[in-house]
């Protein structure tokens, strides 16, 4: 008999899907990583499903307790899903101009949502820290997921193994965008130590600090983007140390044509971060030339964006291209 004990079972082990339209554009082989196949719908379950059972382990999480996080959404989408097939309550913290779509889904799944104003990290009432405070007072454990080397440590044991074996060792490079820096730094750490050799690219929206921290060594933020949960202003602990050997710059025209193509043409319906990677994976296509093998992530579905990116309206508001179809 062969069958997954609970939903926690059925996270990960997502198919490698060959990208048609990104691989002909650049005369690269270019492969996204499905995550938006995982249960609750993105890469983020892996991520929940590390947190928890790394609090099992060392005891901060027990039977019938209550998980605390900050999060864009998904992590908590997940930390909720798994924290309901382990029997523990979940309280989640979330900036109030994330998609209505996520906010729906975490109420769907039973969390206590408490949506706070978008706030920078340096803010106390930012929701990373209002978190931390909220999980003190509750005598909860706080998942801590940007922090929490749980996260990446999982990405290594998990994620990266996972694309090294699918793609039998043949892979030039990796890029993935930075929320937490979890599955960038974790993938890293498994491809390095397989092959040196292979090259790890961070992709950063605008608006985010990252870009220029590893091109410059500052951290410094120019522009703006409408895609969720990813860019950073600081160097999480899931970052340091990770092995970065370059970063691209997205714009959110570009990661929209990838959007739209992935979908009108492959099939693929996926998010703001989704075409972010995808870009970012062109972009190092250019760069390496013709013949080369690139992964990234596809994080998680589009229809968790309707609103927003797939919105007419938004897209006019935002001065953003709007596709014939939609």
């Amino acid at each position: 008999m062969r069958y997954c004990k609970g939903l926690p079972g059925t996270i990960g082990n997502t198919p490698l899907i060959y990208l048609t339209w990104p691989s002909e554009r650049t005369s690269c082989a270019i492969y996204g990583k499905a995550e938006f196949l995982n249960p609750g719908g993105s890469v983020k379950d892996r991520t929940a499903k590390f947190l928890i059972e790394d609090a099992e382990r060392k005891g901060l999480l027990r039977p019938g307790g209550t998980i605390v996080e900050g999060t864009a959404g998904n992590t908590g989408i997940g930390l909720a899903l798994v924290g309901n097939a382990c029997g523990y309550r979940t309280v989640i913290v979330m900036p109030e101009t994330q998609s209505q779509e996520k906010k729906d889904m975490l109420r769907l799944c039973g969390a206590d949502l408490r949506l706070v104003p978008a706030v920078p990290y340096a803010n106390p009432g930012n929701y990373v820290r209002y978190s931390e405070r909220l999980a003190q007072e509750m005598g909860a454990f706080w998942a801590n997921q940007f922090d929490n080397v749980a996260n990446r440590t999982g990405h290594s044991h998990t994620t990266g193994p996972e694309i090294w074996d699918q793609l039998e060792g043949q892979v030039d490079a990796f890029a993935c965008a930075v929320g937490t820096g979890g599955t960038l730094a974790g993938v890293a750490l498994a491809l390095k130590e397989r092959n040196p050799k292979v090259r790890i690219v961070l992709a950063d929206p605008l608006g985010s600090a990252l870009y220029s921290y590893y091109r410059c060594g500052v951290l410094k933020a120019e522009g703006n983007s409408i895609t969720e949960g990813i860019g950073q202003g600081r160097i999480t602990c899931n970052l340091e140390g990770a092995p970065i050997d370059e970063a691209v710059q997205v714009t959110d025209v570009a990661c929209l044509e990838v959007i739209f193509n992935l979908l009108q043409h492959e099939g693929l319906v996926v998010g703001g971060s989704s075409g972010i990677n995808v870009a970012a994976a062109m972009q190092v296509a250019d760069i390496l030339g013709p013949g080369h093998t690139i992964v990234t992530i596809l994080c998680d579905c589009g229809t968790r964006y309707q609103s927003k990116l797939f919105n007419p309206a938004f897209l006019k508001a935002q001065n953003l291209p709007i596709p014939d179809w939609l």
